[in-house]
């Protein structure tokens, strides 16, 4: 993503959102989908287009639970459907391709490890690391391993958190990018403290920071955003919020979008009175300290195979993954267990 000093870029989240029906489509017919989105969120202005990659045995135990944000599936057979919907040589590389074409920006949020691996080989230029996993240390360091730009969003963790994560990035010569955000789908303006951009902005001199908004009332977060400094901007893009599926509710439509885009780079946000009412204080805690999908879209700590008494942790042994309400260690406690010794 272009991060010109003055320049602000927009990022249309995709995701999953070329699933719109219950009913299961082929992988040609997911593809078409896609590719209609991107199309139409180039058309919007979008400078870069985002996905979201699963790997269902890498990611999230098979375990039936569901998220408050949707319903509709358990989050096992909600990510199984979206591995099966989009295989490798078949939806990846010619989505990437035709994004190449096109001359907007591909790149996935890989929601774990092993998806890192797969857009690795895709050749993605950026990374995106979902606030759900912004705790999974094994995938900050793979990622910050291949010497490309990440951006984080801060929506499921507390300032410590951040701070400990950007320290971690930061020591392994990474500079995210950091997104404020409320994890809310969709958010009302109202639960924003936006001056959580500001407190970033002298926390995290080396990182530049944006805005990840899942409002759809009102471009005024945007905006205020934009002129507190933020020089990223991404929101959820669909075609109708009326479409089945997880995300689709906290989209804007293309029309919507293009609104957007066109009324920051015409300059009009310079313009804009904050409203005080949703700036809130620098010193404030993050919303994600406390945050209701925490528990759900947070990762723990489990052991990729059985391992015998006296054997000592290596983080090759240790997996991350999804719900941390099912299991006991935070993956981000990791280095207090690599290189224990295990007594049973």
């Amino acid at each position: 993503v272009n991060q010109a000093e003055n320049q602000i870029q927009f990022i249309a989240e995709i995701g999953k959102n070329f699933i719109d029906v219950h009913e299961e489509l082929s992988v040609p017919e997911n593809l078409r989908k896609a590719i209609a989105l991107v199309k139409a969120a180039k058309n919007s202005g979008a400078n870069a287009v985002k996905f979201q990659t699963h790997v269902l045995r890498d990611e999230i135990l098979n375990k039936k639970f569901v998220s408050p944000h949707f319903n509709s599936a358990d989050r096992y057979s909600w990510v199984k459907r979206n591995e099966a919907a989009t295989p490798f040589n078949d939806f990846w590389v010619p989505l990437k391709k035709y994004c190449d074409e096109e001359q907007v920006e591909f790149f996935s949020t890989p929601m774990s490890l092993a998806a890192a691996e797969l857009l690795e080989k895709l050749g993605v230029k950026t990374w995106k690391v979902g606030s759900g996993d912004v705790t999974d240390l094994p995938l900050l360091k793979f990622l910050s391993s291949t010497k490309k730009p990440i951006i984080i969003s801060s929506g499921m963790v507390s300032l410590k958190e951040l701070d400990f994560v950007v320290s971690y990035m930061n020591a392994l010569s990474s500079s995210p990018v950091i997104l404020y955000c409320v994890s809310e789908y969709p958010c009302a303006p109202e639960r924003f403290n936006l001056s959580t951009i500001t407190n970033f902005k002298k926390k995290f001199p080396k990182s530049i920071i944006g805005f990840s908004d899942h409002s759809i009332d009102s471009n005024l977060p945007v905006d205020w955003a934009c002129s507190l400094g933020a020089r990223i901007i991404e929101k959820h893009f669909s075609f109708s919020r009326d479409a089945w599926g997880s995300d689709h509710k906290a989209s804007l439509t293309p029309t919507e979008f293009k609104e957007m885009v066109d009324q920051i780079r015409s300059n009009s946000f310079i313009k804009v009175d904050l409203d005080e009412n949703f700036m809130g204080s620098e010193d404030k805690e993050l919303e994600g300290a406390n945050n209701q999908f925490r528990k759900f879209f947070r990762k723990g700590l489990v052991y990729r195979k059985d391992l015998k008494s006296g054997s000592t942790v290596r983080l090759e042994d240790l997996q991350s993954v999804r719900p941390m309400m099912l299991l006991e260690i935070d993956a981000i406690d990791l280095e207090k267990i690599v290189g224990k010794r295990l007594t049973k």
